[in-house]
């Protein structure tokens, strides 16, 4: 083993220095020398029965442009005015409420003011007073300034450690980053110099800052369940160790991208422990969501919550993730995974993604055209829909927590709701129902009804950045290497979708005003054919997908009178109803029974 020290971080240059290094204890080699290093440049050489090869270091914290070389750093020097002082916002588990971005959509319309040299860089994740200018000559606030108002508390950022598929030399391309290079820093595609390695660091680090200033706490998502190469800075250092492979020695590929990590491997866990920890640590991350955490062992996955408990403040510290894989597992059989036939083993604050919710409020994720109890098209999913909005007590014999389940509707993968809505209500939608340019107050509707049943359900509401303003990406439902355009945020939309951001600002103030929303037990309530009314402590929930009036039996003793409305759906998004004969949601004062409106989500408060 010897390293090689470069002066700067490009493929181009040649080595000004090669160092021995000695073998140690526990298969470690060691290098010690005392003079300053930081700044330099560096890879290894590593010489086997194999032959020959190089490789950058899979623990480096830091590397050169595209990752070729890694890079000696001096953490202290990456931290931005300040620093030491970054605090994580405190957040109720009961009322967090996470958004989901990546960082070249959030600041790619070139309509918002952001600074040019911002767009599509941690930096625009920075910038506070962006806007557009109105039509009236006003200004509608986007970036944080918009995210404030919207009042979610979490932050999710799809990838930014170092990945494989954008050219940082480029500085153009567009990808979702679910290609790892190396773990433990930052992509230098975001920054400003991917050239410099300290200043990807000091950037990301001034994003997550600026987040938490703003009130945010910060999810990072990670992808440690394969890499974007079989060839890869692990399996050049130790070659066949970490990457599965079945019993005839070939590269199992149950993520669908040509190599699985072996997390069962001692090294391997212990790597995703220690790179979790330090991201904690470093870059103050307050939550990670694992990519396919169906491919990480159970262990692993225990062990590093354990291990994030025990930093300060870690308890706080949210996990979660997908509980599948791409393709069926080549594990080893005695190793528990972290899928849904895992899912007992986990720690009860290690979370995972509720697909069956989702599915039952919308539709098929794999059925574009089949429509969900939202679309009115769908009645059968509404004890489904019941179920899920209960987390699925009783279902299962290791009775999960509530909080363990991530709430949702949309996420960056497939159709975003809105695209889903256009599919499965038009069945052949056009471009202008995409871009909302024609009557879609049904498709508004039906947005607004599948949120109310999300924000009403038991544990944690997730949602794709944009979902608030009917975002679409024209039916495309895997735009993981789509145009920047297409990817973007329109902020634009956002302004002229406020009615349904207010709709999503009004259920985002009702869970942190009513936690019992978080965990309590619901029931059901009796309602009318292809309606559903849900009752949780003092609040009721009714959803009317259809066209009709419909009617909610309350318990005996109860009268409508006793019932506050709290939040209406139709009337947010369209205002009062025309020809309205009594006051939206009450039936007669005397009645027992409370009025549905058609196409609405209903949300009422028993009155002590």
């Amino acid at each position: 083993m010897q390293v090689r020290l470069f002066a700067d971080g490009s493929s181009a240059s040649q080595p000004i220095r090669i160092l021995s290094l000695n073998p140690g204890e526990n298969g470690s080699w060691k290098c010690e020398l005392p003079e300053r290093l930081a700044g330099l440049y560096y890879d290894y050489l590593i010489c086997d029965d194999q032959g020959e090869r190089t490789t950058p270091d899979p623990w480096a914290k830091a590397s050169g442009v595209n990752g070729t070389r890694s890079m000696v750093v001096d953490l202290e020097q990456t931290n931005p005015i300040g620093w030491a002082q970054d605090q994580s916002p405190q957040v109720d588990l009961a009322s967090s409420v996470i958004w989901e971005t990546h960082v070249q959509d959030f600041s790619w319309d070139e309509q918002a003011t952001f600074p040019r040299e911002h767009r599509g860089k941690y930096q625009a994740l920075t910038d506070r007073g962006v806007g557009l200018v109105t039509g009236d000559g006003g200004t509608f606030p986007v970036g944080i300034d918009y995210l404030r108002q919207l009042g979610v508390t979490h932050v999710e950022i799809m990838p930014f450690y170092d990945f494989g598929s954008v050219d940082e030399a480029a500085g153009q391309g567009y990808n979702w980053g679910y290609d790892p290079v190396a773990f433990n820093l930052p992509d230098g595609s975001y920054s400003t110099d991917p050239y410099d390695g300290a200043c990807r660091i000091r950037e990301a680090k001034a994003m997550i800052a600026s987040l938490h200033q703003a009130g945010f706490r910060v999810i990072m998502d990670v992808v440690y369940n394969h890499m974007y190469r079989a060839d890869n800075a692990f399996e050049r250092v130790v070659p066949g160790y970490f990457c599965r492979r079945d019993q005839r020695g070939q590269l199992t590929n149950a993520s669908g991208c040509g190599n699985d990590m072996a997390s069962e491997r001692p090294m391997f866990s212990r790597f995703i422990v220690d790179s979790l920890v330090y991201w904690a640590q470093e870059y103050h991350i307050d939550g990670f969501r694992f990519d396919l955490m169906g491919l990480i062992d159970v262990d692993t996955m225990n062990r590093a919550r354990a291990a994030l408990d025990g930093l300060p403040g870690g308890r706080d510290i949210l996990m979660f993730g997908e509980p599948w894989s791409a393709d069926p597992s080549q594990a080893p059989q005695d190793v528990p995974l972290a899928d849904k036939d895992g899912a007992q083993y986990l720690d009860s604050r290690i979370g995972w993604f509720c697909d069956r919710g989702r599915d039952a409020i919308k539709g098929s994720t794999w059925k574009p055209k089949q429509a969900g109890f939202a679309s009115g098209r769908a009645p059968s999913c509404g004890l489904e829909v019941a179920r899920a909005m209960d987390a699925w007590r009783g279902e299962h014999s290791f009775g999960p927590q509530p909080g363990q389940l991530i709430q949702y509707v949309s996420s960056h993968d497939d159709l975003t709701l809105w695209d889903k809505l256009c599919m499965s209500m038009r069945q052949e939608p056009t471009r202008d129902d995409f871009l909302a340019r024609k009557e879609v107050e049904d498709l508004l509707a039906a947005n607004a009804i599948a949120a109310g049943l999300v924000f009403t359900s038991a544990g944690i509401p997730f949602m794709l950045g944009g979902e608030e303003f009917a975002r679409t990406k024209l039916g495309c439902g895997n735009s993981f290497d789509a145009s920047p355009e297409l990817n973007q945020l329109d902020w634009q939309r956002a302004s002229r979708m406020q009615p349904l951001v207010s709709w999503y600002q009004q259920l985002i103030n009702l869970r942190k005003t009513h936690h019992e929303l978080f965990d309590a037990r619901r029931s059901v309530m009796p309602s009318d054919d292809f309606m559903l009314a849900v009752s949780v402590g003092n609040v009721l929930v009714g959803a009317n997908p259809t066209d009709n009036m419909g009617h909610v039996n309350l318990p005996a003793g109860q009268s409508a009178s006793s019932w506050h409305l709290l939040l209406d759906s139709y009337q947010t998004l369209f205002g009062r109803r025309q020809g309205s004969k009594v006051l939206p949601g009450r039936g007669q004062e005397d009645s027992n029974e409370l009025l549905l409106e058609p196409q609405s989500c209903m949300i009422w408060q028993l009155e002590q």
